[in-house]
């Protein structure tokens, strides 16, 4: 049995405890800039915060970078919640001039920085400065340890790019979420890149702190043909009793 096998099997009473008692609740972010769907995921009632990339922003045709921030502020005003805000630069003095700049638009603002060594170095700053950040890019567990321990606030694994070089996504999230429970990492893990309702599940059963996905998928999980089955039936009879 390998090292990582013994934990997860043999110290699942200190999994458990540890998850009890950072007394978390598992969190739902939209992954778009689309202000329509972030009001209808906040309508919902299940809104706990946004993700955006500069893909996203170009997607509903924000272009410019004034025009960019103030598409963050409008987003920031529907989200009751975390707004995780990209940075462009890959160098540590500009991601630190982007990151501060973000941040200080509005205080849900949660600066996005790339993994890459600059990106590491940032975190590490941002953290001292109690700017809060959000780690992208991730494809192992060994980047995730550098992120936890550069006092990053949430980190961003992205399942389905992994999925895509016949890697398992599930399994990185997993070991991720073990790794920071056994250490007592306080960095939230939050899945991206998730294409189906299936991932939902999957990241709740081994405990993911975060996900975020478009609208659609979170909409997904409202669906199953009993109920549809079951809700004709209800409405038929009551039709029915009450003709």
């Amino acid at each position: 049995m390998s090292s990582f096998e013994f934990i997860k099997t043999k110290n699942r009473l200190q999994y458990d405890s540890y998850y009890l008692q950072k007394q978390i609740k598992m969190k739902f972010f939209v992954d778009t800039a689309n202000l329509a769907q972030i009001q209808e995921a906040y309508d919902l009632g299940i809104l706990d915060g946004v993700t955006t990339n500069p893909s996203l922003m170009a997607k509903e045709g924000i272009s410019g970078q004034e025009a960019v921030l103030e598409h963050y502020k409008k987003i920031c005003e529907i989200a009751d919640g975390d707004v995780s805000a990209e940075v462009i630069a890959t160098d540590f003095e500009g991601i630190v001039k982007e990151g501060e700049a973000l941040a200080a638009l509005h205080p849900n603002i949660v600066v996005k920085v790339p993994m890459i060594k600059d990106g590491i170095k940032a975190i590490k700053h941002f953290s001292s400065k109690g700017i809060r950040t959000n780690c992208t890019l991730v494809f192992s567990a060994g980047q995730a340890i550098l992120a936890a321990k550069a006092g990053a606030t949430y980190l961003s694994p992205f399942i389905g790019r992994v999925d895509d070089i016949s890697w398992d996504g599930m399994d990185l999230i997993d070991q991720i979420v073990h790794i920071y429970s056994f250490y007592g990492f306080e960095t939230q893990v939050l899945a991206a890149s998730i294409r189906n309702p299936l991932h939902i599940v999957k990241c709740a059963e081994v405990g993911a702190d975060v996900v975020t996905c478009p609208l659609n998928a979170i909409l997904a999980l409202l669906k199953h043909p009993l109920t549809d089955i079951g809700l004709a039936k209800f409405l038929a009879d009551h039709k029915k009793v009450n003709g």
